[in-house]
């Protein structure tokens, strides 16, 4: 039995090895509940997960932070489309012998979690969608929208600094949200992981291009999603509009639909205490279908 942390600024960096290919990943938590599998957004690490959320959610269950191909410490190249990310998520569970458990994707985590849930139907009990769109979807990381490129055109936004104007609004409130983030981003001082560079975009950019792509009946394939399934976004969110959470809720046969105002991309890192007890309320109700 492995040892248990208690947070994620002492859990270790770990690795397991699958057929040859290296999966760095956090583990840390405890409680009754089933372990929660957390999938990361464009470029991020496993230091991009905010330590304020993840432990919140670790008070009742083992959370497991991941790293796909090619991504910080793990082994390979970063596959250019979302079912061959979702494939190495599946081969890392495998590894760590996990056959169910629940998941939150954040924005493209959302999407390679949407793929795992297509792929093998059982991998998951409960999904939580945040910031992410369906196959199919629009407005999906248009990097060169002006609203954005703003940001990545503006030389005096150092490392974390930028995601503090792309993933929160611009208002007073939405600016110290970001600020405050940032901060909790940069607490685990020992252990981190190396930041993701311009190959890890590109093949990432690829993938969201891909996802994009409309093949037979659109959002079709939400409907084979029966497990319970809570969607989230900050209804200003410029990276991955939140019109794909309406897709998702309207589409997926088991959803509910969470949005939070006055928030952007990082909803769930701005309203980070509301949106734990919310995922949490929902990871542990009995009922069979998504209400709770």
């Amino acid at each position: 039995m492995s040892p248990t942390y208690d947070n994620s600024l002492n859990a270790p960096t770990r690795f397991v090895e699958v057929e040859g290919a290296r999966y760095a990943y956090r583990r840390f938590g405890a409680g009754g509940g089933l372990p929660l599998l957390l999938l990361q957004h464009f470029t991020g690490t496993l230091d991009n997960w905010d330590p304020a959320l993840t432990e919140a959610l670790a008070a009742g269950r083992e959370v497991i932070l991941f790293e796909n191909a090619g991504i910080g410490r793990s082994s390979g190249i970063v596959p250019t489309n979302v079912g061959h990310m979702a494939d190495h998520a599946l081969a890392f569970l495998a590894g760590l012998g996990i056959t169910t458990c629940d998941v939150l994707g954040f924005s493209l985590g959302g999407m390679v979690a949407q793929e795992m849930a297509l792929k093998r139907a059982g991998i998951f009990r409960r999904i939580i969608l945040a910031g992410t769109a369906p196959r199919g979807g629009e407005d999906i990381m248009h990097l060169e929208k002006p609203s954005l490129a703003v940001h990545f055109g503006d030389p005096s936004l150092q490392g974390y600094q930028i995601l503090q104007k792309l993933f929160f609004t611009a208002s007073a409130a939405g600016q110290a949200a970001g600020a405050a983030f940032i901060g909790r981003l940069m607490l685990r001082q020992r252990d981190r992981e190396p930041i993701s560079g311009n190959d890890v975009a590109q093949a990432q950019m690829a993938a969201f291009r891909d996802w994009e792509q409309v093949s037979g009946e659109r959002f079709a394939a939400l409907r084979q999603i029966t497990q319970p399934v809570l969607v989230m976004n900050g209804v200003r969110d410029e990276m991955i509009g939140v019109v794909n959470s309406y897709w998702l809720s309207a589409h997926l046969p088991n959803a509910v639909l969470l949005t939070y105002p006055d928030s952007g991309h990082g909803a769930l890192f701005q309203f980070h205490a509301e949106f734990a007890r919310q995922a949490e309320a929902f990871l542990d109700s009995r009922s069979a279908s998504a209400a709770y």
